[in-house]
C-alpha cells in the first residue's frame, strides 16, 4: 500500500501520510513522498501544498526508531571515523534533501496537524510554512533526548528561528512536548482549531494563496526565509554529522532506542 497518498482540492494539493498502524515516518515513505514533491513542482495548476495523518489520532508521530538503530548500524559497520561522518553530514541524505525541498518549495505549504507530531515528524512541520494544530489527545514537539538521541533532521536549527533559542533549547534538552492548545501557544504551530478542524482551516488559506499572485508569494516567502536562516545549511551540516557520530560512538543512546523498540522505554515523558 501507498505510504502516501495525494488528491485534490481546487488549486491545493492535499498529501495525507498513510503508515498504519503507528503512523512512523520512514526511508520507504520518504522516498514515495520525495517523488510526489518532484512531481507537484512540475504541476502550475498546484498552488499551496497541505500535508496531513491519514492514521487515526497521528500527523507524523515520529521517525521510526527501527530505521534509526539499522543506520546505526550501517555506521558502526562503515568503517568511517567521526571526522568522516561530519563532512558526510555536509552532504546530506534523503531525509534531509527531502526536508529541505519541502522548506523552500515556490508555492505555500501547510502542516494539518491532526494527530501526534512528534520527532521527525515536528521536524518535517516545522519546514512547512504554515501549522495547524487541532483539538485533541496528542503531543507535538522533541522527544529525542528521551531515548538517548537528540533532533537530527533539522530541529534544533529550525525551532529555534520559529520560537528562539532559551525556548527551544528548554523544550529540546528536556524533551519536552506539548498539547495541542499549548503548542499554539508557545509558538510551535501558528493556529489552535477545534477538533476535526485543521485541513478544512488549511484549505481556506489555501483559498487565500490561490487568490494571489503565485511570483509574489514564491519571492516573498524566499526573501522572508532568507533573511531568517543564515548559515542554515551548515547547521543542517554539523547537525546531521553529530547525529551520525553519535550513532557510532554512544552504546548508551542505541540501548535507549532498542529499550523504546522492546517496548520497555517511553518516548514522552512528563
Amino acid at each position: 500500500m501507498a505510504l502516501v497518498t495525494q488528491r485534490r482540492e481546487k488549486s491545493a494539493a492535499i498529501i495525507t501520510f498513510a503508515n498504519p498502524p503507528r503512523g512512523y515516518m520512514n526511508a520507504a515513505q520518504v522516498a514515495e513522498l520525495a517523488k510526489l514533491i518532484e512531481e507537484i513542482e512540475l504541476d502550475a495548476s498546484v498552488r499551496t501544498v497541505i500535508f496531513t495523518g491519514g492514521v487515526p489520532g497521528v500527523f507524523v508521530r515520529h521517525y521510526d526508531v527501527g530505521d534509526i538503530l539499522e543506520a546505526a548500524g550501517a555506521v558502526r559497520k562503515s568503517g568511517l571515523d567521526g571526522a568522516a561522518l561530519m563532512e558526510a553530514g555536509k552532504r546530506g541524505n534523503p531525509i534531509s534533501q527531502l526536508f529541505d525541498k519541502i522548506d523552500g518549495l515556490n508555492i505555500p505549504t501547510i502542516a494539518a496537524i491532526n494527530g501526534y507530531c512528534q520527532g521527525g515528524g515536528f521536524e518535517f512541520a516545522l519546514c512547512c510554512d504554515i501549522r495547524i494544530a487541532e483539538e485533541g489527545d496528542y503531543r507535538i514537539g522533541l522527544p529525542e533526548t528521551n531515548i538517548g538521541i537528540f533532533p537530527g533532521a533539522g530541529g534544533t536549527q529550525r525551532l529555534p528561528r520559529v520560537i528562539g533559542e532559551a525556548k527551544a533549547l528548554e523544550l529540546i534538552l528536556k524533551g519536552e512536548t506539548l498539547p495541542p492548545q499549548e503548542a499554539a501557544e508557545a509558538g510551535l504551530v501558528h493556529e489552535f482549531v477545534p477538533m476535526g478542524g485543521a485541513l478544512s482551516r488549511a484549505l481556506e488559506i489555501a483559498e487565500n494563496f490561490a487568490a494571489k499572485m503565485p511570483r509574489a508569494l514564491a519571492e516573498a516567502k524566499q526573501l522572508v526565509k532568507g533573511a531568517a536562516r543564515g548559515p542554515l545549511s551548515e547547521g543542517c551540516a554539523e547537525e546531521r554529522g553529530r547525529f551520525s557520530r553519535l550513532l557510532l560512538e554512544d552504546d548508551e543512546a542505541l540501548r535507549l532506542m532498542q529499550d523504546f523498540q522492546n517496548g520497555t522505554q517511553e518516548i514522552n515523558k512528563a
